[in-house]
């Protein structure tokens, strides 16, 4: 397989109109996908309190837009908090898969009451406005804690694979497993990739999503940090069957501006990938508060 590189050519904002209880709140984790006439964009986003402001850790919000840049939300969200205790403290880091039939099935991490304790969930529907929650998707293990943040995909081969972030040893990383349908059941397998040593992304690693225009080497946006936690948004090719790592960029695609402030929040975090007219467009989240769009190219593969 040739090698692989990417560059970012245009950052561009994204904005979402709708009621307060999103406009004024900051927003994160934006999924993005085509809607089902392929000339307009769907989203499921996060919104969080503001610095300083309290309550849940997130609810999770659909906006529709026809450019893919200004989304308007619904008037309430598709997914919030309760009733039961499994996501009584917040829900966060939607993904989407669209399922065959044109239902949807919406991965998510629900935060206990406490608001520490996050397990990957999931709701499905016919859709998005008719989800309904259907439990744990993933548990957590002693090894690997605080599952959440799915990435999915169905290999040529017709298995599913979920990449997922777990805690461990103080650190994020990324786990992968695989299933025979898009809900599971779920078997844990090896480490995918893992940090290193003297790069950007040297402690923390979580996932991010998976360009398959070329289903025999896809590609993952994935998003990785030093131990204080300076997110940066880099890329990794695998194999068909994600067994190998084929190729991995040494700089990261994209990192935040760079801020007087040291202690400012300095994160930037890769949600989602469309594909639309001859582009590549990676959604992202810039200091858990604003969306970003970039425009990126891809290079030999």
């Amino acid at each position: 397989m040739a090698e692989v590189d990417f560059n970012v050519e245009t950052i561009e904002p994204v904005i979402v109109h709708g009621p307060d209880a999103i406009t004024q709140r900051d927003l994160m984790s934006p999924y993005v996908w085509k809607g089902p006439n392929g000339h307009d964009y769907r989203m499921m986003v996060r919104a969080v309190p503001r610095m300083g402001e309290t309550g849940d850790t997130g609810t999770i919000w659909y906006a529709k837009s026809d450019d893919g840049l200004t989304f308007t939300a619904t008037a309430k969200p598709a997914i919030a908090p309760g009733p039961g205790p499994e996501d009584a403290g917040g829900c966060e880091d939607p993904t989407v898969v669209q399922l065959p039939d044109g239902g949807y099935v919406v991965y998510y991490t629900g935060v206990a009451a406490d608001g520490r304790h996050g397990e990957m969930l999931y709701a499905a529907g016919p859709g998005i406005e008719h989800l309904k929650k259907k439990g744990v998707a993933m548990a957590s293990t002693p090894s690997e804690g605080n599952v959440k943040e799915a990435t999915v995909d169905r290999t040529k081969a017709g298995r599913w694979r979920m990449f997922y972030e777990y805690a461990a040893n103080g650190a994020s990383l990324i786990g992968l497993a695989t299933g025979p349908d898009v809900d599971g059941p779920w078997q844990h397998e090896r480490q995918p990739f893992a940090p290193r040593d003297g790069m950007w992304d040297n402690f923390h690693l979580s996932t991010g999503p998976l360009l398959t225009t070329d289903k025999n080497q896809p590609v993952m946006f994935y998003n990785g940090a030093t131990e204080d936690a300076r997110w940066r948004i880099g890329w990794i090719a695998f194999d068909a069957e994600y067994r190998k790592v084929m190729d991995r960029c040494i700089e990261p695609l994209i990192a935040p501006p760079p801020s007087p402030n040291r202690m400012a929040t300095d994160i930037a975090f890769a949600a989602s990938v469309v594909v639309s007219g001859g582009h590549t467009w990676l959604y992202y989240s810039r200091a858990d508060r604003a969306l970003f769009r970039a425009t990126i190219r891809r290079y030999g593969g």
